[in-house]
């Protein structure tokens, strides 16, 4: 008997090129507050929960991070980074590995860290309507990676024990999550980590991007 397979993917950097506008948006809504922090520092804490985000933001900067503050930051970047979704396109592959999935009758579903008003520009630039796929987004959960909830919530919503799920990232918050909840971790290189960053969190295989993924998806529980 097969055991069915369902796939949780991550949003940015994982299935859309958005990683750099997400940086950018944080880095204009940063300065906005007059906080100082180098656009590598912001890189690596892309795909993270808010809340841990706000925490190192604390720890480096020494900033006062009040409710009211950390409010007006979420909206001006949610607002920079709307401004710079005309430059958001998906990956190489990404429609093409969801549409193999689709026609082969494998779950799939989207998990993003993400708010709905940022997660919708990434969702038109795939093609994806989240009223007709499985998509779960940081309104609709307590805790964002790299707690497990979103790809718990991803796997109930496709009625999946979470067991049988392969998690695709890009961060290694995604890799940390998925080791939380007992999934499988696939790392891809598209959202800026390292191959040894991503396997030390815990990804089983890293590729490139989700046209290499496609090309190898045999390796993970796909089939042709």
């Amino acid at each position: 008997m097969r055991i069915e397979t369902a796939f949780l993917f991550d949003l940015d950097g994982t299935l859309v090129d958005s990683v750099y506008q997400h940086v950018l948006a944080w880095k204009t809504a940063l300065d906005a507050e007059s906080i100082e922090l180098s656009v590598w520092r912001i890189h690596r804490k892309i795909g993270m929960s808010g809340g841990l985000f706000t925490n190192q933001l604390l720890r480096e900067t020494g900033c006062a991070m009040e409710p009211e503050r950390i409010e007006r930051l979420r909206r001006a970047h949610a607002a920079a980074y709307q401004g710079l979704g005309q430059q958001v396109r998906p990956l190489p592959g990404a429609r093409e590995l969801l549409a193999f999935l689709t026609d082969a009758g494998i779950p799939w579903a989207i998990a993003t860290s993400g708010r709905m008003e940022t997660a919708a520009v990434n969702l038109a630039a795939l093609g994806v309507d989240p009223r007709q796929s499985a998509v779960v987004t940081r309104d609709e959960v307590r805790f964002a990676k790299p707690d497990p909830d979103l790809f718990l919530a991803a796997a109930a919503r496709l009625d999946m024990p979470i067991e049988r799920a392969v998690v695709v990232g890009d961060s290694i918050w995604d890799m940390l999550a998925a080791t939380r909840c007992r999934a499988l971790g696939v790392g891809l290189l598209s959202g800026g980590y390292g191959s040894e960053e991503l396997r030390q969190s815990g990804a089983i295989r890293v590729y490139e991007d989700p046209a290499d993924l496609l090309d190898h998806i045999d390796e993970v529980g796909g089939r042709r």
